[in-house]
């Protein structure tokens, strides 16, 4: 290879960035388009991985309408050179389950990753690629399986997203077993107090381990902690649950909440289940 040659080769490798994508959950609160915006989940200076970003849809509409906002995000910071660790919380595991088996296989421009006012990027002029470069994938609280919440009215019926978290809806959005080969890492709380008696098993307040977990299935089961002799186990890594029901494909239980010390909500500062998520980023997010 000429020197011109490998000058140009060590041109391409500095220009390639790793990025951190955090995708929020129901009520969004962050500017769409605007990846500095981290009102969703605390103060912007806080570690969360690697030239981190906030993927931002408004939490209120159905996953489809939204879609794009992720879609936009994956094409600006995770095509040609650049890679991404996704972070998501909540309805964001739906927006990126529902972004991968739908559109992981299909053809996307290599971008600048210079995202204008709307957080769209332009062409780089490297053609295209066949969907985004994905190193993992983090979870916490994940609504990907729907709560029972939606499913008795606890949460505003008017509210489109409301539809697509009642379990049944959300466990036949997608094909939850196409993660186009990347690891969906399960971080699932148990501190769960005030609705124990509609969400079954071990829950964050919203969301149940059978969701938070990665549980196969057409609906929700009853799953706990291995100190809870009253339901089957949530099993950790891949390994099929007590009773037998196996986790999605490419599903791992990352964290378990043994302790019943994590809830649902970030409270303003990165907080509850998403603090696993979190310190797992700054770890290993690089």
């Amino acid at each position: 290879m000429g020197a011109a040659a490998v000058g140009l080769g060590l041109a391409a490798l500095a220009h390639a960035t790793n990025y951190t994508l955090w995708v929020n959950g129901r009520t969004g609160g962050g500017q769409l388009g605007n990846y500095a915006d981290f009102t969703y989940w605390g103060p912007a200076g806080t570690a969360a991985g690697v030239n981190k970003k906030a993927v931002n849809w408004d939490g209120y509409n159905s996953i489809s309408n939204q879609n794009y906002l992720v879609r936009n995000a994956l094409d600006c910071y995770c095509t040609g050179s650049n890679w991404c660790y996704i972070g998501a919380h909540s309805a964001g595991n739906l927006q990126v389950g529902y972004t991968l088996a739908m559109y992981g296989g299909s053809s996307r421009t290599i971008t600048n990753a210079s995202p204008n006012s709307s957080g769209v990027c332009g062409a780089s002029g490297a053609g295209t690629q066949t969907g985004w470069n994905i190193k993992w994938v983090d979870i916490a609280g994940g609504a990907a399986g729907g709560s029972e919440l939606a499913d008795a009215g606890s949460w505003a019926l008017s509210e489109p997203l409301v539809s697509d978290l009642k379990t049944s809806t959300s466990r036949a959005m997608y094909d939850h077993n196409q993660t186009r080969g990347k690891i969906f890492y399960m971080f699932a709380g148990a501190k769960g107090t005030l609705y124990s008696g509609i969400l079954p098993g071990q829950d964050d307040e919203a969301i149940a381990y059978h969701s938070s977990g990665g549980v196969s299935g057409s609906s929700g089961g009853s799953y706990c902690n291995a100190s809870d002799w009253f339901c089957n186990d949530l099993t950790m890594g891949t390994a099929a649950n007590e009773g037998g029901r196996a986790k999605w494909t490419n599903h791992n239980v990352q964290f378990r909440d043994n302790n019943e010390a994590y809830n649902h909500y970030t409270n303003g500062g990165w907080g509850g289940i998403v603090s696993r998520a979190v310190a797992d980023m700054v770890a290993n997010a690089q």
